[in-house]
């Protein structure tokens, strides 16, 4: 009888956990910021809707060998939407680099002389870049680490700081979140 109720009770975890187990989804980023569908969300981005998003992003890796949570994040922020209905070319980002995340952003030379390996957050951020996103880097947080515009990946510009690209986008109605 007991062997017949461990048995009972190992099945039902099973059907349990399999009914919750979904495969990551990548509706509008490719490869990066998987999300899960919740079908029973009440709350959810309105697929209509058009959203301008500037991302403040200062933190940085918690491990320079793997990639920037954060960063991952931006990610997983458009994918949400995507999956929600919400079409690529209704979601316009913009992303602020500046104090620690500046060393995600760096070309793979100069991130290899400060950690040997190549920087893994280069192919996310040319994901992101491939689907409209828009970096600047902070000069003055550059200035600060004793770091050139050249050490830096070239598909981002280089703003004049993140407070002027932050004061520049918000009164255009971008919403600010900070990464």
């Amino acid at each position: 009888m007991i062997q017949r109720v461990t048995l009972l009770s190992f099945l039902l975890i099973l059907i349990v956990d399999v009914s919750f187990a979904q495969t990551a989804q990548f509706p509008i980023v490719q490869g990066f910021g998987g999300i899960y569908e919740i079908p029973e969300a009440s709350e959810s981005p309105d697929p209509n809707g058009n959203y301008k998003i500037i991302i403040d992003l200062v933190s940085a890796s918690e491990d320079p060998k793997q990639i920037n949570r954060m960063v991952d994040n931006i990610a997983r922020m458009i994918n949400l939407h995507g999956i929600a209905g919400v079409p690529r070319e209704n979601i316009k980002v913009k992303v602020a680099v500046h104090g620690g995340a500046i060393f995600s952003i760096l070309n793979d030379s100069f991130y290899e002389k400060l950690y040997g390996i190549k920087n893994p957050n280069l192919p996310v951020y040319e994901a992101l870049k491939d689907v409209g996103v828009e970096f600047y880097i902070c000069g003055q947080s550059l200035i600060a680490r004793e770091m050139n515009t050249t050490d830096v990946w070239d598909g981002a510009e280089i703003a004049l700081s993140m407070l002027t690209t932050l004061t520049t986008y918000v009164p255009q109605g971008y919403m600010l979140l900070r990464f």
